[in-house]
């Protein structure tokens, strides 16, 4: 039987991170959040998904949504329970399950991205790819900006394949699955070889190279796969 009929949705998990984003930083009550628009690129999420993550929030009194003027820490975080309906044992098979549907559907979209992407997407990607470069040190706090980061990378890389219908399709994958994301960042625990393998693909897209932002995709996804399945052998 399956137990998976509690797995968070999209909006679920960015409502988890964004409340990992706050206790983070760092941030108290009356501080101000970034703005929407920072928001949505640093998660690399459409406006209305953060939209509906920031109205949970609000609702919750973790937040408040003040207009014409931003988003600010509410009164009430602290007594805000992370969302979490899906703690659980993360199994390897599962690991290995996300990295398969990953590598069915990116490295198309690389190729994808690299045929049509717009200045707006290469500024997006390597924004991205600077707040990685900046965290590769050890550390708790390095690892989950990291990890934001290339989660963002990659679904900037598939936003930039101009197809909205698999960009959701990503977005839902590493962000309703982030808990297994960052198991597999953990168990990998290459930082600067990651970080390499996304400034190859970056340099494919921005050359126009639509084989070789393919397979350095597929390339960097098969790396991972294995180097995973070596560790959980």
């Amino acid at each position: 039987m399956s137990h998976d009929v509690a797995r968070p949705s999209l909006a679920d998990a960015l409502t988890e991170r964004m409340l990992e984003l706050i206790r983070s930083d760092g941030l108290r009550a009356g501080d101000r959040l970034p703005s929407a628009r920072e928001l949505s690129q640093r998660f690399a999420v459409t406006t209305p998904t953060l939209r509906e993550a920031l109205r949970r929030l609000e609702a919750t009194g973790a937040i408040q949504l003040r207009h014409g003027s931003g988003i600010y820490v509410g009164a009430d975080l602290e007594r805000v329970i992370i969302p979490n309906p899906n703690v659980r044992t993360l199994d390897g098979d599962r690991l290995l399950q996300l990295l398969d549907a990953r590598l069915l559907i990116e490295p198309p979209l690389a190729a994808q991205a690299a045929h049509r992407s717009e200045p707006g997407d290469l500024e997006t990607l390597r924004t991205v790819l600077a707040e990685a470069a900046q965290n590769l040190t050890p550390g708790e706090e390095a690892e989950a900006r990291l990890h934001d980061a290339n989660m963002a990378f990659h679904r900037a890389a598939a936003g930039a394949a101009g197809n909205s219908v698999l960009c959701e399709v990503i977005d839902s994958l590493l962000m309703v699955h982030s808990s297994e994301q960052r198991e597999i960042q953990r168990i990998f625990d290459d930082r600067t070889r990651d970080y390499e393998e996304h400034r190859a693909i970056l340099g494919a897209i921005e050359a126009g190279a639509e084989r070789e932002a393919e397979e350095f995709m597929r390339s960097h996804l098969a790396d991972v796969k294995h180097v995973i399945e070596q560790r959980l052998g």
